[in-house]
């Protein structure tokens, strides 16, 4: 539509590179078109078919393609209305660079960890930096299974506010995994502002983690791990989800899961308590302490046991009875330690930079009984979010949430320097290896 010459009928070779009908709005070719001829007219407009490319074989706007491989691809690639194989799939990605190990330059060692490194790097394909997780493959053991995990997770995971997997490497000796690179993750960013945020960033940052979540939990998969050192933030200011490694898929069938999951200071109490039987709230009590985290500037519940993490709860929400959390009583851990009977605390008086929206909204997350608690998908469309307006709640799944005018980060106030220096020089970013390690 829109074409004034007769464009030949898009092939692959043609779409991975720039075609003049895509560069303008609305698509007006030149008078010349270079693309050859003979095939059938094109039944779909440029845009479908760049669509259908990216179904096909996920490659970023920018990529280059190494010289002559075009060509190969005109006489070799199926035409649109025809399936691509997994096999020609692989052997095109292949052939472009992906998969290999040349493909794409080590910089900085950001982390290391009993299983895995991960390096700071740059693709050879698009000239953008990358985070390389590189896992030591066991000659017995083979590749860890938080990585096959986490690997098959995020194969199926497109959302904007979820780290994406560019590509994986597998040789003999390991496993990589190339990441899009994120400048920080939030405990560095609370780290250099002084543990002082802006409430106004809190509520970008907060609304980021509950959009990344609904898109999981819509699709059933829990993510288990949720600490500030796995959520990943850019110099824009957009926060990912990242480290999948403890994720798993939630399947109907089954509903006993490992106790032994989330770090300490965000499992929620049933889950201390020994429950193997939790859905998609257990991520939702992670969120609750990590608002208030970045609202009050410290941990809420920072136990250096279980026993112990559970009187830092109970001293603040009260000693669960049978009206607060039906079956508690019966629970053979509970009755083990023999808790004190401590009285509920008013939240506001550990949170006082908080409004009474965030307050309801953070009670909301902090509740015993788990399916009391909040769904993310819920929590985004609460009256505490009020200020980031409604086309927030509209936003397709791939689009930034700054890319809505009236959502912008400030100046956080306990930065003793600029938020973003002009000079654009960072601190050595810091990279979560946790779930691989």
């Amino acid at each position: 539509p829109g074409c004034n010459t007769e464009c030949s009928r898009f092939t692959l070779a043609c779409l991975l590179t720039v075609h003049p009908c895509l560069s303008v709005s609305p698509p007006v070719c030149p008078p010349a078109c270079p693309f050859p001829r003979p095939f059938p007219r094109l039944s779909a407009s440029p845009f479908a078919c760049l669509q259908d490319l990216n179904k096909r074989l996920s490659l970023p706007a920018d990529i280059r393609i190494p010289d002559g491989y075009l060509e190969k691809l005109q006489l070799t690639s199926p035409s649109f209305d025809q399936p691509l194989s997994r096999r020609s799939r692989r052997a095109s990605l292949s052939e472009i660079g992906f998969g290999k190990l040349e493909t794409y330059i080590k910089l900085d060692k950001l982390g290391e960890g009993t299983y895995a490194t991960v390096f700071k790097g740059r693709s050879k394909l698009t000239d953008n930096l990358v985070a390389l997780k590189e896992i030591r493959l066991e000659h017995e053991e083979g590749a860890p299974c938080t990585a096959i995990r986490e690997v098959s997770l995020l194969k199926d995971l497109k959302h904007a506010n979820i780290v994406t997997l560019h590509d994986i490497i597998h040789t003999d000796k390991s496993l990589t995994l190339v990441f899009e690179y994120l400048d920080k993750d939030l405990k560095q960013y609370m780290d250099d502002c002084g543990n002082i945020l802006s409430m106004q960033n809190v509520k970008i940052f907060l609304f980021q983690i509950l959009r990344g979540l609904a898109y999981c939990h819509r699709r059933k998969v829990l993510h288990r791990d949720l600490k500030p050192q796995n959520l990943l933030i850019n110099d824009r200011g957009e926060l990912k989800l990242a480290d999948f490694g403890l994720a798993r898929a939630k399947s109907v069938p089954t509903k006993t899961y490992s106790n032994e999951v989330v770090t300490l200071w965000y499992r929620p109490p049933d889950v201390l308590l020994g429950s193997s039987e939790y859905s998609t709230q257990i991520d939702m009590w992670g969120v609750g302490c990590i608002f208030y985290e970045m609202a009050a500037g410290r941990p809420l519940f920072p136990g250096s046991t279980v026993e112990d993490e559970l009187h830092l709860i109970f001293r603040l929400l009260g000693t669960p009875t049978e009206d607060t959390w039906p079956g508690v009583s019966s629970m053979d851990e509970f009755k083990s330690y023999k808790f004190p009977k401590y009285k509920t605390q008013p939240l506001i008086n550990h949170a006082p930079r908080l409004d009474t929206d965030g307050v309801d909204l953070l009670l909301s997350f902090l509740k015993y009984e788990s399916k009391k608690r909040m769904s993310a998908d819920e929590a985004m469309r609460q009256p505490y979010f009020r200020s980031l307006g409604l086309r927030a709640l509209a936003l397709p799944e791939n689009i930034s949430l700054f890319t809505l005018k009236e959502v912008q980060l400030q100046r956080d106030p306990g930065y003793r320097s600029s938020n973003f220096p002009e000079s654009g020089e960072w601190s050595p970013p810091r990279v979560s290896v946790s779930a691989t390690m």
